[in-house]
């Protein structure tokens, strides 16, 4: 049980030492004695308490063992017997955080009955490779348990292949029940039957000669088909509807014998299918009568059939006509009544057919198995192989041990806490590769099974999130990955651009951006935000007032040349309208007074900014651009300081067990941006830079020294009271006045 509540957390006395990284607690298992005591921590501090076996950059045979219940997930319970498991068995358990794939024979404690078994496994399986000699034994060794077992006869799996037998009778035996059965994967690495398959197919077999003698008997019926009485009664089936039709359509005829010639085939059918090559299984002749039809004509059974049932009339003349009614060459209506009589209770029978895996042996290789006591044989095998099941799990159990002894620390750090993530280069079992795209290189990319279902979750991160569709050039291998974009900007991120994604084995990869979860990357792209905004809103209505004046131009164009000729008689007929001056004066005096007003406007701020002192005017800036960007930032900042990876983990099928934040440091290791290398050299000079115009510095010179005319006649460049004009000295004294 795991320990859940605050009480029992409170007894444990074993001092555990935590770290903090990414914004919350993650324990260290430095120590032996945290390995051991892994168990008695409480799960409420652990990172994951479970987490998918697919999508992960570790080992499918590990995650294999570790799943005990074969549920494609590991979870807290699995990962703590496993831990427990392995420390019981060696002499020191923090060899287990070498990482190593070899494991020294004497790091096996042989104290205890289970570590002493392990040993001598070990060594057995070393024998077998033949290298005895060695004094440790490595993941390579026991990479192919297949091998290990391929030239035993018995593995302790309860699976016998079909080398088990010990004779070809035995041997041909196992090899049919295969056939007829879904059989087990052995331990040799080849497909063989446990005693499930054994009893099943046995049982099967009993059942299908009851009912095959059932039919084949007729139980004291008068029709006897022997061993054909399958073949009879699929025949018989087949043949019965075009046989009913024939009998009828001859009923009719005799019914009215103006209706014969309509009820054969016309010669516009002949003439239809006489434009192909023909032949039996022509689609065209097996839709025709079996014969020819007249009033109340018997069916003929050797010459006048029709070639495409011939065959199959010939099969149930031999079958079932004859052993019911003898020889004949036609059959009448009342005959066949009788046959269908006497055919009913076969019908019946192969409706109770039981299952038809085993049809493909024959009835009578069916019954010599039974016959024959192979039940018996086989199960004396079985039990002959399962009476090795404790060497052979112990030799399972090497394989288990090197395995864990290579990968569970590394999981451990990975589940228990997420320091393999958390640390100067990130390295997280979750992280698929590395992404290449728009001048930066993602290191955080998830493998995503559902773009759609796991963006729904993993919005709530905060996390800028590129979905791709990833092809494997030259071969048809396909992958969907989750790329977190965490520097740079997003004014070249879009749908549809390309990039080149590197899986953890190196291969690449063509990767498409097929999906975009939108939020803010960093602080620099929230500050130029509004000016982009501001710049793509004026750009967008500049463009739709020029697309709008062209098409009205374009329209008037149109419609001036399709009227020219009906216009210009009384065009030149009609009198020129006067000049009206009043008109013309109110538009340019409206014109005067907007010009009038952006000069006021602009000789008021560059007035003002010119009233400043020197220390002011950067000030003043910087409070503008503060004012536009302030909010923008502001926000920017909040949601990367609470960017959160735990949603998009969770959409990926893992259960996080707490915040897992990627801050902005953090988020600069996570998204490398295109930098020059240290030594290189850069020429600025572009020869194919856009050319310099000279209008634009004309009209700056020109706004700016239009506002200063403008301040200048405002009087804003005058003396600004409460500084009084000292007087000039003149060198001459004031006479004082004479007094009264």
């Amino acid at each position: 049980m795991p320990a859940t509540t605050d009480i029992a957390a409170e007894k444990k006395s074993h001092p555990w030492q935590f770290v903090r990284l990414g914004g919350f607690d993650q324990v260290k298992l430095e120590r032996t004695e945290d390995l051991i005591a892994l168990g008695e921590l409480d799960q409420k501090l652990w990172t994951a308490l479970s987490c998918p076996t697919e999508g992960l950059h570790f080992d499918p045979r590990t995650l294999a063992l570790l799943d005990s219940d074969s549920d494609g997930r590991i979870r807290a319970p699995e990962v703590i017997a496993a831990l427990q498991w392995t420390t019981a068995r060696l002499i020191n358990p923090l060899d287990l955080k070498q990482g190593s794939g070899v494991l020294p024979l004497a790091a096996i404690d042989q104290s205890h009955t289970e570590g002493a078994t392990l040993l001598a496994s070990a060594l057995e399986v070393l024998k077998i490779i033949n290298k005895t000699e060695s004094s440790e034994i490595s993941i390579e060794d026991v990479a192919n348990i297949a091998q290990i077992f391929a030239n035993t006869q018995f593995n302790g799996d309860g699976i016998i292949p079909v080398k088990a037998a010990d004779d070809a009778a035995g041997q041909k035996v196992i090899e049919e029940i295969l056939r007829c059965v879904e059989g087990k994967l052995d331990r040799c690495g080849e497909m063989g039957i446990n005693q499930e398959n054994v009893d099943y197919f046995f049982s099967q077999a009993e059942e299908y000669v009851k009912w095959w003698q059932l039919g084949a008997v007729g139980s004291g019926q008068k029709l006897q088909l022997g061993t054909e009485a399958l073949s009879a009664v699929e025949n018989f089936k087949q043949v019965k509807p075009k046989i009913d039709d024939y009998f009828t359509r001859c009923q009719l005829a005799a019914f009215d014998t103006q209706a014969a010639p309509l009820l054969n085939p016309s010669a516009a059918q002949y003439e239809q299918i006489s434009l192909h090559d023909l032949s039996p299984d022509d689609s065209g002749l097996t839709a025709l009568p079996l014969a020819k039809i007249e009033a109340d004509k018997p069916l003929p059974l050797a010459t006048g059939l029709n070639p495409a049932w011939a065959k199959q009339v010939a099969q149930l003349s031999r079958q079932v006509i004859k052993p019911l009614l003898g020889e004949i060459d036609s059959l009448s209506l009342g005959q066949w009544q009788e046959v269908n009589t006497s055919f009913g209770e076969y019908e019946t029978w192969l409706q109770n057919k039981p299952s038809e895996n085993l049809e493909k042996l024959g009835i009578d290789r069916l019954l010599e198995i039974l016959a024959g006591g192979y039940q018996e044989e086989l199960g004396k095998l079985i039990a002959k192989d399962l009476a090795l099941t404790a060497e052979a799990e112990a030799i399972e159990s090497v394989e288990r041990l090197i395995y864990y002894y290579r990968d569970l620390y590394r999981l451990l750090n990975n589940f228990v806490s997420f320091r393999d993530f958390y640390s100067a280069t990130p390295n997280g079992i979750f992280q698929a590769g590395t992404l290449y795209l728009d001048g930066r290189s993602c290191n955080l990319c998830l493998k995503v099974t559902d773009v759609d279902k796991h963006s729904v979750l993993a919005s709530s991160s905060l996390i800028f999130l590129a979905y791709c569709e990833c092809k494997r050039p030259g071969t048809s291998e396909t992958m969907k990955i989750a790329a977190a974009f965490t520097g740079g900007d997003a004014d070249n991120l879009m749908v549809g651009r390309n990039g080149i994604f590197y899986d953890r084995l190196g291969r690449d990869w063509d990767a498409t951006i097929v999906k975009i979860i939108d939020h803010p990357i960093s602080i620099p792209q929230a500050f130029w935000s509004p000016y982009k905004r501001m710049g793509k809103m004026l750009g967008g209505q500049i463009e739709k007032f020029a697309a709008t004046h062209d098409k009205e131009a374009q329209d008037k164009t149109i419609a001036g040349t399709t009227t020219v000729a009906t216009t210009s008689v009384s065009a030149a007929e009609a009198p020129p309208p006067p000049f009206d001056v009043g008109k013309f004066a109110g538009i340019f005096a409206a014109i005067g007074l907007a010009i009038g007003a952006i000069g006021t406007m602009l000789a008021s701020i560059v007035g003002g900014f010119l009233s400043l002192g020197l220390w002011q005017m950067p000030l003043a800036i910087l409070g503008v651009m503060l004012f536009i960007s302030g909010p923008s930032m502001l926000i920017a900042t909040l949601k990367l300081h609470r960017r959160n990876l735990a949603p998009v983990l969770d959409a990926s099928g893992w259960a996080i067990n707490t915040k897992a934040l990627i801050n902005i440091p953090f988020g600069r290791l996570l998204t490398g941006t295109a930098k020059l290398p240290k030594n290189a050299e850069r020429q600025l000079l572009d020869p194919f830079a856009d050319k310099k115009t000279p209008w634009r510095s004309y009209l700056l010179i020109a706004i700016l020294i239009g506002a200063i005319l403008a301040a200048w006649q405002l009087h804003l460049f005058q003396q600004r009271p409460g500084h009084p004009v000292k007087p000039a000295a003149t060198g001459q004294t004031q006479a004082t006045p004479p007094a009264p």
